[in-house]
């Protein structure tokens, strides 16, 4: 890893997502650029500054994540290769500002690359760390996407208000970053966005949406939408023509959607409806 430099930022919080085996949709990584464009809200001229880079050699097969080549205007052609950048942000507006990390899932030498990782964010003094990711779920494109957080502690998820994960299974490098957070004693929170399985076609605005208001709940913060709430909408729409062409879809999606109200129905809570309230009252109060 590259380090170009190490910034004073406040209690930063941590916000990691991947392209590739955990990122459905493009939903997570989508999620996080958003968040890259939109966190600083503070009207100044301060940007991202780029902290670090992984070097590309050391852990991407380029025969799985093949370097891609590029033209510019004055037709000068420049090779870009598949890697991980991490960025500062601050934000003086809020209490926490951020180091923001995003990248292509690394192929090779998990261990030794979240090691470097939590390294940096030993050193950046690191208060929190979310990882995104988005996986395919049996659930209708009308509804809300359905955002589940979980800690990997009995004790972390209690105080950080997540369930404690259960997931036994194959797992990716937000897992692996995860556990090291575990055996380092940095809290970690895992943000998972379930997109309906028929309509996964990257990118999914609509679930890159719920991702960035989960991140909005948790962190108690407001966060510019710009127009992601019309491509959001723009995306149902095109999903709901797509369906109706097919007899065989339509009725699909229409007894997901039964399963799916039957369900909220009964998860429905005071909690719930107050976390609605909060997010409308922080726009109300940012605007």
């Amino acid at each position: 890893m590259e380090i170009y430099q190490i910034p004073l930022l406040r209690a930063p919080i941590m916000i990691v997502a991947f392209s590739g085996w955990s990122d459905a949709g493009e939903a997570a990584s989508g999620a996080l650029t958003h968040l890259l464009e939109n966190l600083d809200q503070s009207g100044n001229s301060a940007q991202a500054i780029l902290i670090a880079e992984y070097e590309p050699e050391d852990f991407y097969d380029f025969q799985v994540n093949r370097p891609m080549i590029s033209v510019d205007d004055s037709l000068v052609r420049s090779v870009n290769w598949p890697s991980t950048q991490i960025y500062g942000l601050s934000t003086p507006h809020l209490e926490n500002d951020f180091v923001l990390v995003l990248g292509v899932e690394p192929s090779m030498r998990w261990k030794t690359f979240t090691s470097l990782l939590l390294d940096l964010a030993d050193d950046l003094e690191v208060e929190l760390v979310v990882t995104m990711g988005a996986m395919l779920a049996d659930a209708p494109h009308t509804r809300p996407i359905s955002v589940s957080g979980s800690g990997g502690h009995p004790d972390i998820a209690a105080r950080l208000g997540v369930e404690i994960s259960k997931y036994e299974g194959p797992t990716g490098i937000l897992g692996i970053i995860g556990d090291g957070c575990l055996k380092r004693g940095i809290d970690c929170v895992s943000l998972w966005a379930g997109l309906p399985h028929y309509a996964s076609n990257s990118p999914s605005p609509k679930a890159i949406l719920a991702l960035v208001n989960a991140v909005e709940d948790f962190l108690e913060i407001s966060i510019a939408l710009a127009d992601l709430s019309h491509q959001a909408q723009e995306w149902e729409n095109e999903v709901s023509e797509m369906a109706e062409e097919d007899a065989e879809v339509s009725e699909y999606v229409k007894a997901l959607e039964e399963s799916k109200d039957a369900a909220e129905f009964k998860d429905v809570s005071g909690d719930e409806i107050a976390r609605e309230l909060e997010r409308f009252l922080r726009r109300q109060n940012e605007s």
